[in-house]
């Protein structure tokens, strides 16, 4: 019995060895039905965190939905704070909700792992349009915030109104509210719209109207990235004309607040991995996502200001008390 004992120890320090961490058994929840894109996280994350070694045998999904991730939350919050075997996919939609008072506490109940990839923000306006560039667009809405008619695929208050309001609120645009907002049923739409001339300008994810930017109908005035994207390196961001703003739709995952530094640590250290692969590279791109990582005590700091920033936003332009 000895025998075998050191036998598996000296298995277990070799894998240990061969894989700065340890593989586990792994579930991944998904706080939405299945097809959704939280559920394509944790299905693609799952299936490479697999091929790659870093845990043991397949990733279970599970899927969760419920008040746009509000259900997983409080489930994860009350049930299975200390999983040191959990994932939960989530993103700039989570953070949102979490900012607006949707989800049972705030984002200071999990532990925020890693971002992998995002759909980076946009704002568009037509190429015929009078405004050249951000700092026209942003002068013009400081001089009369209800002169330009704005327009997204979210509600007020949602990720696509939000970012403009940060970049407006950047500009020294004290009235957020006078800002006028029309929501469309998807980023095409909404572009097709400013085309006939029924609004000024379009906030947006890059992907959803990456066609119309090749086809030359529109103007890109900012990419709300730290830097170019990939796929179009010369289109300006807003940090390169002066706004230190960021716009990311970003896909990555939490895990419970009672989850030890340890497994914590051992969690950012696998999806950093993974991310650096090239099976993720290839996913990210192809599925549309600009691969971006930010991870551990970055990562939590990054989603506790944003938490802020949306909470002040919302609560200036009415969305929350």
């Amino acid at each position: 019995m000895i025998g075998k004992l050191n036998h598996w120890k000296a298995a277990g320090l070799a894998a240990a060895m061969l894989f700065a961490v340890p593989a586990m058994a792994a579930e991944c929840i998904a706080p939405a039905d299945p097809g959704g894109g939280w559920d394509f996280t944790c299905r693609e994350v799952g299936r490479i965190l697999a091929e790659e070694g870093l845990v043991e045998g397949n990733v279970q999904v599970t899927n969760m939905p419920g008040g746009v991730g509000a259900v997983a939350y409080a489930n994860v919050a009350g049930k299975r704070a200390d999983d040191a075997a959990l994932l939960v996919a989530t993103s700039t939609v989570g953070i949102t909700q979490i900012a607006q008072g949707k989800y049972p506490a705030g984002s200071d109940q999990m532990r925020w792992i890693a971002m992998l990839g995002a759909d980076v923000g946009v704002i568009a306006v037509a190429k015929d349009s009078p405004y050249q560039s951000l700092d026209d667009l942003l002068s013009a809405l400081k001089e009369d915030p209800a002169s330009v008619v704005t327009s997204g695929s979210s509600g007020a208050g949602g990720w696509d109104h939000i970012r403009l309001l940060m970049l407006a609120e950047a500009a020294g645009i004290e009235d957020l509210s006078q800002i006028r907002w029309v929501q469309f049923d998807g980023g095409s739409p909404a572009v097709t719209q400013m085309m006939g001339g029924q609004v000024g300008l379009v906030s947006t994810d890059l992907g959803e109207i990456k066609g119309f930017v090749e086809s030359g109908d529109i103007r890109i005035l900012a990419v709300l990235s730290d830097e170019p994207v990939s796929a179009f390196p010369d289109l300006p961001t807003a940090k390169s004309q002066g706004y230190d703003i960021t716009g990311y739709n970003w896909r990555g995952f939490y895990t419970g607040g009672e989850v030890s530094d340890e497994d914590y640590a051992a969690w950012v250290e696998k999806l950093k991995t993974l991310y650096d692969s090239e099976a993720w590279q290839e996913t990210a791109k192809s599925s549309g996502l600009e691969p971006i990582w930010r991870g551990g005590e970055e990562f939590s700091a990054y989603v506790a200001e944003q938490e802020k920033q949306m909470a002040e936003i919302s609560r200036e332009i009415g969305i929350i008390q």
